[in-house]
């Protein structure tokens, strides 16, 4: 699946840690490769970020919140799922099926429809050394899901930056990869 000018389209979840800030590097950065981006924040994430230039910026609706049933869909179907920075929270809170907000609901029907998806985890050792982190980590590494920017799927990135350009490197092989 592609959107009308067919790129492949992307799905960029973005959770709320100091790298979300800078989000729109990550866009244009992906948008060069040749993706079409359609961001999703968490709800949080919607607060700190500027829905509206982000949206002008991709072409798409910033969707935070549900459409209720009688609303279009504005989004094109997603090619492939990346998740930067996912956190602490969204991480387990995924794993275990929890569907309390529009991000986790895709990453959730994402998951369902077997879509490439790649998480760049974002959390501090305090947090990722707490059990169930290593556990829901893996069962969603069991999965499919990629975890290309975390060492022995534990460890996550730390400080105000993720490696955005690992993260477009690490989504090159997926264009054209709709498996659903």
């Amino acid at each position: 699946m592609a959107d009308k000018t067919g790129r492949p389209v992307l799905y960029l979840v973005a959770c709320a840690a100091p790298p979300a800030l800078t989000i729109g590097e990550t866009i244009a950065l992906l948008q060069d490769d040749g993706w079409t981006v359609c961001l999703i924040p968490t709800p949080t994430t919607a607060t700190w970020i500027d829905v509206a230039a982000l949206a002008e910026q991709t072409g798409y609706p910033v969707r935070a919140d549900w459409r209720k049933p009688q609303d279009p869909r504005l989004l094109p179907d997603a090619d492939a799922v990346l998740v930067a920075p996912a956190t602490f929270n969204t991480i387990n809170k995924w794993a275990v099926g929890n569907n309390d907000n529009y991000a986790l609901g895709i990453l959730n029907e994402s998951l369902g429809q077997r879509l490439p998806m790649i998480v760049y985890p974002y959390a501090r050792s305090t947090l990722t050394s707490h059990p169930a982190y290593a556990q829901h980590v893996a069962l969603l590494h069991a999965a499919g899901v990629s975890f290309p920017g975390i060492d022995g799927l534990q460890k996550a990135a730390s400080g105000d930056r993720l490696p955005w350009a690992s993260v477009q490197e690490s989504l090159r092989p997926l264009h054209g990869t709709r498996q659903g």
